[in-house]
């Protein structure tokens, strides 16, 4: 089944991929690690400058293991989901402790990283090793399923026969492979799109099955999820006051940022629960040491 998909997917991904830093052949392995927690649920065009950002202040993972969880969180800045940061810094301890500072090639070991799963295990031991693993991301699962399958989108998480698919779509070798994952993921981002798809301009429509249907509408269609209002905001806006102080926060300053009390008070404990926020003996809220 591959070998009709790959060369046109390899084709169009040597004329089309976009140059990215943690795509550089010189990327470090902890580079593209980074890149993959930053990406998840964030747009290329934000992950950029935090990307670059992050790296220069820790170029490695033991420069980061030897500061407070709290400044990861602060440099985290508005990237949006920021127990993400917690993740980083959670994987950089273990690997300083467990992995001599260096980022393991073996995906069991990956694995094994706090805030790590099977997703990004892969992604890591593919891009940064040139192993054989399939990588699922939104965008690959997308293409995946028009092409094959015929529905429009896949259903809301990977089923163990869709890990099956994609990883009899892999060529043997793992440099190809890797090649393979990251061509149809870049297909997924700039042409197979969520919402306006560019059939036209698609190396693999001469076999898509779900053109040849005529593109039905899927019934697991994505919902955009609304933000104005919701924890979410409210937890973003009281974590950029405590990003924001050279100190610890009084509950009077966390106050005056959202006005529905109930609300604050929830998402205040949730960033607490969630180890983003430390409640000081005195009463005072601080970013985690």
């Amino acid at each position: 089944m591959t070998s009709r998909y790959l060369q046109p997917v390899l084709d169009w991904y040597a004329d089309h991929a976009r140059d990215l830093p943690w795509r550089s052949p010189d990327a470090s392995p902890w580079s593209i690690l980074v890149s993959e927690i930053m990406l998840q649920q964030t747009p290329v065009a934000r992950v950029l400058p935090a990307h670059r950002d992050w790296l220069s202040r820790w170029p490695a993972p033991a420069d980061l293991a030897a500061v407070p969880a709290g400044e990861a969180v602060r440099q985290w800045g508005r990237l949006g989901y920021p127990r993400r940061a917690l993740w980083l810094h959670d994987a950089a301890r273990a690997l300083t402790e467990r992995h001599d500072g260096g980022v393991p090639s073996s995906y069991e070991a990956l694995l094994a990283l706090p805030g790590i799963g099977r997703y990004t295990a892969a992604a890591v031991a593919s891009f940064a090793f040139q192993q054989r693993y399939p990588v699922l991301d939104t965008n690959v699962r997308r293409v995946v399923c028009r092409l094959v399958t015929g529905a429009e989108f896949p259903g809301r998480t990977p089923s163990a026969a869709e890990w099956r698919l994609a990883e009899s779509l892999l060529p043997a070798e793992g440099r190809a492979a890797a090649r393979w994952s990251v061509g149809v993921m870049e297909l997924g981002a700039l042409v197979c799109t969520a919402a306006r798809p560019r059939c036209a301009a698609c190396p693999l429509a001469r076999d898509c099955s779900w053109l040849r249907a005529g593109r039905p509408p899927g019934a697991e269609r994505p919902v955009g999820q609304r933000y104005e209002g919701t924890d979410r905001q409210c937890r973003g806006r009281l974590l950029a006051v405590l990003r924001d102080a050279e100190g610890p926060v009084t509950a009077d300053q966390l106050d005056a940022v959202w006005p529905a009390p109930v609300q604050r008070a929830r998402a205040l404990d949730g960033l607490v629960k969630d180890g983003l926020v430390d409640v000081l003996p005195n009463g005072t809220y601080a970013l985690p040491g």
